[in-house]
């Protein structure tokens, strides 16, 4: 028994000594269940190694999560309903969306319509699952984007923040359109959708229809020219209807 103890220590320290942090801690007890039940050392092994592979994918997700910078509560894109709305996006396009094919091919996806038709929760919902599936993502309102991009220079943590915007695979971007920007901001902001373009995809959420951007740009070249970048591969989706929060104002009664 305690020669049984003394090998077991030894292959706990040789497993960390390579890193196999979570199979280490599963060891014990895969060593239990591959005696109770017969198992090959082919299938005790694979049974090892899934659980390093099971934590280490964890663990990247849970880093992931921490740096997409989501807001309080998201929710899965399963809860995003879209018979609430008049016209603009069906089931067939939510489920087309979670595939994250256009994510493998470095497409855009666009959200535009009116407050409160859910635009932000599948934008959300496709960051959530994007997490999920192994991706960086991270999100950001227009107005942060904006001043990430002003204080990158001069301020190490914007700095960091953008560079961190710039790698990544998925980058969400809300409320485009809500407040205008200046001719030097447009600027940054159309370089870094051209550093994103054909490398990493963007999902867009505005109130204003595509068409009415330059106004938010203030340059029409320079709009013209970021279309180009973001439309080239984009699915866009104009939703259309009632707002939710003024259909259901029950659920939101208790925040007044």
């Amino acid at each position: 028994m305690m020669e049984a103890t003394m090998q077991i220590g030894t292959i706990t320290a040789t497993m960390e000594a390579f890193g196999f942090k979570h199979a280490t801690r599963q060891l014990a007890d895969e060593l239990e269940v591959a005696e109770r039940n017969g198992l090959t050392h082919r299938e005790f092994l694979s049974r090892l190694l899934d659980c390093e592979v099971r934590g280490r994918n964890e663990r990247k997700r849970k880093r992931n999560y921490a740096a997409a910078h989501f807001p309080p509560h998201v929710k899965s894109i399963d809860e995003f309903d879209p018979s609430e709305l008049e016209s603009g996006i069906t089931q067939g396009h939510v489920d087309s969306l979670k595939e994250l094919t256009w994510l493998d091919s470095h497409g855009n996806v666009v959200l535009a319509g009116p407050p409160g038709l859910g635009k932000t929760m599948v934008a959300l919902g496709l960051g959530l699952l994007a997490v999920d599936e192994g991706y960086t993502v991270a999100f950001e309102k227009m107005e942060s984007l904006v001043k990430i991009m002003d204080d990158a220079d001069v301020d190490r943590k914007a700095g960091f923040r953008l560079r961190y915007l710039r790698k990544c695979q998925l980058v969400i971007i809300d409320e485009i359109g809500y407040t205008p920007i200046t001719k030097a901001q447009a600027n940054r902001f159309f370089s870094f959708v051209s550093d994103a373009y054909e490398r990493s995809s963007l999902v867009f959420t505005t109130n204003k229809e595509i068409p009415d951007w330059a106004e938010m740009v203030g340059d029409p070249v320079l709009s013209t020219a970021l279309m180009d970048r973001i439309l080239h591969h984009a699915r866009c989706f104009s939703l259309q209807g009632e707002s939710y929060r003024l259909k259901h104002p029950e659920l939101y009664a208790h925040r007044i």
